[in-house]
């Protein structure tokens, strides 16, 4: 119970960040940053469908974007206030870096798509 109020803690960032408005949320708007070189951390629900998956994974491949995969589509859009979704791309770094540290940091929920520097 901890770690999971540690990851809702963490992700609650993304709020501010959608109010800042540097999140793009959907899979297909994530893509759209992701080609648009906007994004600068991408997060994945871990029961988001393998072919959105492989989509978003080429371009951040390609792209050379960190990314972290997060619980569930359902927790990952409640942290926007919104319904379910597969990813969202944060288009601010500095933003970006302190969700990584406060994800990273809670150990829970979560796996690292890419190593992240």
């Amino acid at each position: 119970m901890r770690k999971e109020a540690g990851l809702i803690e963490a992700l609650s960032l993304l709020g501010l960040a959608r109010r800042a408005g540097v999140v793009a949320r959907g899979s297909e708007a994530t893509r759209r940053a992701l080609r648009e070189g906007r994004a600068r951390l991408v997060l994945y629900a871990g029961d988001a469908s393998e072919t959105q998956l492989a989509k978003i994974e080429k371009l951040v491949g390609a792209r050379g974007v960190r990314s972290l995969r997060v619980a569930d589509r359902e927790l990952l859009g409640a942290a926007l206030g919104g319904p379910p979704l597969t990813a969202v791309a944060v288009t601010d770094e500095p933003m970006a870096e302190e969700l990584a540290r406060r994800l990273l940091g809670s150990a829970a929920g979560f796996k690292s798509g890419r190593d992240w520097r």
